[in-house]
């Protein structure tokens, strides 16, 4: 079942305060490290061992790395020394540049950052080797301990490291992440995103710069005021594009942090400028802006200083705001709230969130492309019943994210390529079929089914009852979701988890003989002529005749069934434990027997001779069979024809004629 929590406003996202211990042990951060104070031993993670199985998975370091703790690299390690700053950060030679710019980017968020990076922790008093970082992982917080030994060679740390030599927070940061996704190099790729929401159980939204709203400087403002992380990057094109550089100092395919928004006074007006970080430290832009510009220069030093304008190659740089939106593609915001980009008024978002998975051969359908499969991904209904204050429509962001993606890197996993759509609902009814979205499209879709962790889109709806499909692009990929729906007003959402009910009959009341019609006369004699002597069926007998009939049935792929198979049926429809069918019980099975043969061949849309998982739960989906006995139906005559070589009138036919099918 989902559950519900409250936001009121970005200084309350909802959020537990005490993050869950991860530790296999079970044992908190704290009681990790008292242990190992009492046993006067520094601590060593063993589930996140200092060895090559931490560092990669796919490939071997490529020099011999040495693990070191940090006082076996400098004489007086600091945790966090003058503050932890953007400039703290630089990356090593682990291809995380996204991870940088979201660090970099969590650092402007004083409360957020504290969050992540616990304050109660240092190199001094009962320092014993173990710190820990907390990290939102679907809907809740996680404490990660890990020990602080650190991937060296020739004494430098490989990885992120601080640019102040004696500072650590940074690179055990980054390990308590690459912990948490399985290794360092499940790190290697990934947009900047992702780990701001890890950072800050944020809901993510995505600007692209050519394509934006004419106010997205207002935008980017608003949200740096109101401490949402912001990062940007250009695309690549092909992989000759990847971290190639431009003429201008902008690196392609790199995450960079945006910093800080404002505008100056230049030559009489106002001039629009963004700052924009690169996690290397270094590379700057050299256009229009950049630190030894001839704009620098023309400007009012008290501007200089109000901007914290310098010459030095840290990494970061202003711009102008209309060279950022031709030169970079794209603006990603982590907001602490679906509010941080609304007006001042601060709202109050209600958010419910659905963990889910795609199942191969049961909830993984694809996109409306595969329509046989669409229907049977999960499906949430959602009930708007308040409209916005002051409005005509019900606000939601919906928020799709696949889990663990990363992790499972090790064993081939890949980010797969997601989206969800949005469609009225149609009535009370339950789980919608194929044949409601046959004739039905999307009232609101995700804007394009993407490779990304997560997608996420606002709409305005009006008030009613919808039901929202999430999926991946191709169906039959399997992977557990979260999914968030945040609403301004109450909403009320549910799963429709497409359970099936199948109404089978009881046993029928037997005619007697002196009433029998021609039909049951005829299975009766059929019976007779298969029990011999002592009026009952046994398992090797029924095996016998089930063998000669099914096979010569036109539309089936038929396997001969093992004595043990017809053992399993005897004891099914066995009522009087006797182990052997008596005429009634035969009439049950022989009735169920027709019946189920005729769903099959309805349901078998294919015409493959086989039922696939789909078509089954389509079958019984649509399975309500009658307390009576159907009438009989023209079909096959196998059995006829056995009873005829015997010297027996005609049996009546399975139902469904050889090549007919049920629309």
């Amino acid at each position: 079942m989902p559950y519900l929590h409250r936001a009121a406003g970005p200084q309350a996202h909802p959020v537990p305060r005490d993050a869950r211990p991860t530790h296999s042990s079970g044992q908190s951060f704290e009681e990790l490290r008292q242990g190992c104070l009492r046993a006067g031993m520094l601590f060593e993670d063993a589930d996140f061992p200092a060895s090559n199985a931490s560092l990669f998975y796919s490939e071997r370091p490529q020099v011999p790395f040495v693990w070191k703790r940090p006082g076996e690299i400098v004489e007086n390690p600091e945790f966090i020394l003058g503050g932890a700053t953007r400039t703290d950060i630089c990356q090593g030679e682990l291809g995380d540049c996204w991870l940088l710019a979201a660090i970099a980017s969590l650092t402007l968020n004083e409360k957020a950052l504290a969050r992540v990076v616990p304050q109660d922790q240092s190199f001094g008093p009962g320092y014993a080797g173990i710190f820990h970082f907390q990290f939102w992982q679907h809907s809740e917080w996680l404490d990660v301990v890990i020990d602080d030994r650190l991937p060296t060679f020739r004494g430098r740390l490989v990885f992120l490291h601080s640019a102040d030599h004696n500072e650590f927070w940074s690179a055990l940061l980054e390990k308590a992440y690459a912990k948490l996704n399985g290794s360092y190099e499940a790190l290697k790729g990934g947009s900047a995103i992702e780990a701001m929401e890890d950072f800050t159980g944020g809901v993510s939204e995505n600007f692209q710069t050519r394509e934006a709203p004419e106010d997205l400087y207002t935008i980017l403002g608003k949200a740096l005021k109101r401490g949402s992380l912001l990062s940007c990057s250009i695309d690549v094109r092909n992989a000759a594009d990847s971290e190639a550089r431009t003429p201008l100092g902008l690196i392609k395919g790199h995450a960079y942090t945006v910093t800080g928004i404002d505008q100056v006074n230049f030559r009489g007006q106002k001039t629009q400028l963004i700052r924009v970080r690169n996690p290397w430290g270094q590379v700057e832009w050299n256009g229009s802006w950049s630190d030894s510009s001839p704009e620098w220069r023309a400007a009012d030093p008290a501007e200089q200083k109000r901007l914290c304008h310098t010459a030095l190659d840290d990494g970061e740089f202003w711009m102008a705001f209309e060279d950022f939106k031709a030169h970079f593609d794209q603006v990603e915001i982590c907001n602490l709230t679906p509010d941080a980009l609304e007006d001042d008024a601060l709202h109050r978002w209600e958010v419910t969130v659905h963990q889910g998975r795609w199942v191969r051969g049961a909830t993984a359908g694809g996109c409306r492309n595969f329509l046989d499969t669409f229907w049977t991904n999960p499906q949430i209904k959602l009930s708007l019943t308040e409209r916005d204050e002051g409005g005509e429509g019900c606000s939601v962001l919906v928020a799709l994210m696949q889990k663990d993606r990363r992790k499972l890197g090790r064993s081939g996993g890949r980010l797969l390529t997601i989206g969800y759509a949005i469609y009225q609902c149609p009535g009370p009814a339950g789980h919608l079929g194929r044949d409601f979205f046959r004739c039905h499209a999307s009232l609101a879709r995700s804007r394009t089914f993407v490779n990304l962790r997560e997608v996420a889109g606002r709409f305005c709806l009006p008030p009613g009852e919808y039901v929202l499909v999430p999926s991946t692009f191709e169906p039959h990929q399997e992977a557990d979701f979260c999914l968030r729906i945040f609403s301004e007003k109450k909403a009320v959402t549910w799963d429709l988890d497409g359970s099936v009910d199948v109404e089978l009959p009881g046993p029928p009341k037997l005619t007697p003989p002196e009433q029998e019609e021609e039909e049951e006369e005829q299975l009766r004699a059929l019976f007779q002529h298969i029990a011999g002597e002592d009026m009952e069926v046994t398992a090797e007998e029924l095996q016998c005749v089930l063998n000669a009939v099914l096979p010569k049935r036109k539309g089936l792929r038929f396997k001969p069934l093992s004595v043990l198979a017809c053992r399993h049926i005897v004891a099914l429809m066995d009522t009087s434990g006797n182990g052997k069918l008596e005429f009634g019980e035969f009439r049950v099975f022989w009735d169920k027997l027709t019946q189920w043969t005729n769903l099959f061949l309805r349901f078998d849309v294919d015409g493959s001779g086989t039922m696939s998982s789909y078509e089954l739960r389509a079958a019984l989906g649509s399975c309500r069979l009658p307390a009576e006995r159907p009438p009989p139906a023209a079909g096959c005559d196998q059995v006829c024809r056995r009873g005829a070589a015997a010297g027996l009138p005609r049996l009546p036919p399975l139902p469904g004629s050889p090549g007919e099918r049920e629309p």
